[in-house]
């Protein structure tokens, strides 16, 4: 069990490195919540930490990655949300994301994974609702995918 929580920090660090650099800081503002996505290369993600929680590395297979932070204030804290999607290609060719939660305490975050082909456009949709009374929150985004 220790090891595998060791094995989903070094995920929550990966993801953490690899957004930054590559995907400036993307996320959308709902009233009191900030949700925060970003989607990369399965390749990015070492062998044994990928392995150890479940996620199948291949050139053509992506992650997408959502966390949702509640703003209080000046603080941002991380909830807990149901979060759903889908990635299609350009030719409405679509596939279901589901999500798996990873709760280390201080971050939340949900990933999903979804194949593609080298050069390919994926457009994601994502349906978060972090407050079960209210309805989902839908985030949208388009982005190129390579083969690593």
């Amino acid at each position: 069990m220790k090891f595998l929580n060791i094995a989903r920090a070094m995920l929550i660090s990966a993801v953490a490195l690899i957004s930054q650099p590559l995907l400036a800081e993307q996320f959308v503002t709902y009233g009191d919540y900030e949700i925060h996505y970003n989607a990369f290369n399965s390749t990015f993600i070492q062998p044994d930490v990928a392995q150890n929680i479940g996620v199948q590395r291949s050139k053509r297979r992506a992650l997408v990655n959502v966390s949702v932070l509640k703003v209080d204030g000046d603080k941002k804290i991380p909830v807990t949300a149901n979060v759903s999607g889908s990635a299609s290609n350009l030719i409405q060719q679509s596939q279901t994301l589901k999500f798996q939660k990873v709760d280390e305490g201080n971050a939340i975050y949900y990933l999903s994974q979804f194949g593609f082909t080298d050069d390919q456009v994926i457009r994601l949709k994502l349906d978060v609702q972090p407050d079960p009374n209210q309805a989902a929150f839908t985030v949208q985004f388009e982005q190129k995918f390579y083969e690593e």
